[in-house]
């Protein structure tokens, strides 16, 4: 029975100790989310706008006068950009991003992953490192991105995706990203970065009528690589705000959690305790009884 008291107490203490690591963590991730949350509120108005005037104008532009970001080709090699963590305790974040990775891998490109012609850049340590596990053809280069997160590191990522596309190193860029809602609620999405996505016409619509002044070949050449810039920044942006958002919830669980496994643990040590001290009673009462008899 004493034993059995002295593992209660230290399952008890081992709790309370990682309770104070949980809200602590609660309290850091709360901290980081406000300025992330920021960051992509500011960003997110800016940069839908600036990609529905990309769209429009390439939708309306006729001829190849600047369009090779905008080229549709037959689709063989194929490039993912997936955006996970560094880090862990940000409760199914990474694993959801994981999800949607290969559930677009399997709906979209089956047959050309299966000819290995389809190449994942991982924004993230987890990422990698579970596509690298599993035999994907996952590139290292850009997994370091979230220690130094700035937009000077991230367009640098953009221009090698355009470059490598207009070299028809691959044919289709996607990305694959959490967008943030709010702290507990995340929604994962795959948009097409390149080639630009045009707009729907709708039937029976008049065709915009622009003029460009600087001259249109000029004006896309100069609007083109930094709308895109803007669009994976946006996305980056985004996925940073939903992690320290997971994060901040899973360990708000945690620490909820432990509060009930103490409660648990506590009243499993009083009735030990409680037991033991009965049985004492009885064997001093019985022993009593016996010297009198």
């Amino acid at each position: 029975m004493p034993g059995q008291l002295k593992e209660v107490r230290n399952r008890i203490q081992s709790v309370q100790s990682t309770q104070q690591i949980t809200k602590a963590m609660k309290m850091v991730s709360a901290a980081k989310l406000r300025r992330a949350q920021d960051a992509i509120l500011q960003m997110r108005p800016y940069a839908k706008k600036l990609q529905e005037m990309l769209s429009n104008i390439v939708s309306n532009s006729e001829g190849e006068v600047g369009m090779s970001l905008a080229q549709e080709r037959p689709v063989d090699k194929v490039l993912l950009i997936v955006l996970t963590s560094d880090r862990g305790l940000a409760g199914a974040f990474n694993t959801n991003v994981i999800k949607a990775t290969k559930a677009t891998i399997a709906a979209k490109y089956a047959a050309q992953q299966a000819a290995g012609k389809v190449t994942i850049w991982n924004l993230g340590k987890k990422g990698y490192e579970h596509f690298a596990k599993l035999g994907y053809k996952a590139d290292a280069t850009y997994k370091d991105t979230f220690i130094n997160l700035s937009f000077e590191n991230v367009q640098k990522i953009a221009a090698a995706a355009m470059k490598a596309f207009q070299e028809k190193q691959f044919d289709v860029v996607e990305v694959v990203y959490s967008q943030f809602k709010n702290a507990a609620t995340q929604r994962f999405e795959v948009e097409r970065f390149l080639p630009i996505p045009k707009v729907e016409k709708k039937e029976g619509a008049k065709k915009a009528d622009f003029i460009f002044d600087p001259s249109q070949e000029e004006l896309l050449a100069e609007l083109m690589p930094k709308i895109l810039n803007t669009q994976l920044f946006k996305a980056v942006l985004d996925s940073h705000a939903s992690e320290h958002g997971a994060r901040m919830t899973a360990m708000d669980k945690a620490s909820t959690n432990a509060n009930e496994m103490l409660r648990n643990l506590k009243i499993s040590y009083n009735r030990a305790r409680q037991a033991a001290i009965t049985t004492e009673l009885t064997e001093i009462v019985s022993g009593a009884a016996a010297l009198q008899g």
